[in-house]
């Protein structure tokens, strides 16, 4: 009867797994580096690099603190994840959207050895290797911030950039400062209303026949009054 494996057969398999995954990332990297368009996201894929050949070192060590020989086996979750990747690289893209594309693989990439090596340090710490736990957390916390600056680059402009040109964002800018340059034509003036003015003015005529019947009337009744008071001394 064939001996059941153990946990610590399972660790070491995984470590196999994750070794080889890690191996797989410094031969696709630098193409991916290569591809962006901005000068931040590739800074990012090249520091990424240097880490991935310090944390195949690290799982050398961690392989040699348990006696064991640090070999891969072949890990077909990350060759999937590559595979992608470089579908997504033979797209013909705008620049914007292709480093969009290449920050959604790197992190598919990521997450995968986040829960490779969350599992590892895990296992790691139920078994007592503490020399392991350290090695592997400092891997795990290097991947966390990878993942968390891909994620700023994205969020920060790359994504929105992308979005922008996938809506036509700038041809309507370019619509929009062309409407704002175009002058405008100069208001017409309008012409005043005749009933307005003739109001005024027949208003105007009023008051002057009102006027001139007041003198009329005033003068009428003075010598009214003067031929009365004349009659009334011959009487």
């Amino acid at each position: 009867m064939a001996m059941q494996g153990t946990l610590h057969d399972a660790f070491i398999e995984e470590l196999r797994d994750t070794y080889d995954a890690e191996k797989q990332l410094t031969k696709a990297l630098p193409r991916v580096a290569k591809a962006a368009s901005s000068p931040d996201l590739r800074a990012a894929f090249e520091q990424h690099i240097k880490e991935t050949q310090g944390q195949i070192e690290r799982l050398t060590r961690v392989f040699e603190s348990l006696g064991e020989k640090p070999r891969g086996k072949h890990c077909d979750g990350m060759a999937g994840i590559l595979e992608e990747a470089k579908s997504a690289l033979e797209e013909d893209t705008d620049d914007a959207t292709m480093d969009a594309l290449l920050i959604a693989s790197a992190q598919r990439a990521e997450h995968y050895e986040m829960a490779a090596y969350g599992t590892l340090v895990a296992w790691a710490q139920a078994m007592g290797h503490d020399e392991a736990v350290e090695l592997l957390q400092q891997t795990l916390d290097e991947e966390k911030a990878t993942d968390e600056k891909l994620s700023s680059l994205a969020e920060g402009g790359i994504n929105q950039q992308a979005a922008d040109l996938a809506h036509g964002g700038d041809d309507a800018d370019e619509d929009m400062d062309e409407a704002e340059d175009t002058p405008k034509p100069a208001a017409r003036r309008q012409p005043a209303r005749a009933g307005a003015t003739s109001t005024s003015r027949g208003g105007g005529a009023a008051v002057a026949a009102r006027s001139s019947a007041s003198r009329n009337t005033g003068g009428a009744a003075k010598r009214s009054a003067g031929r009365s008071q004349a009659g009334a001394r011959k009487r």
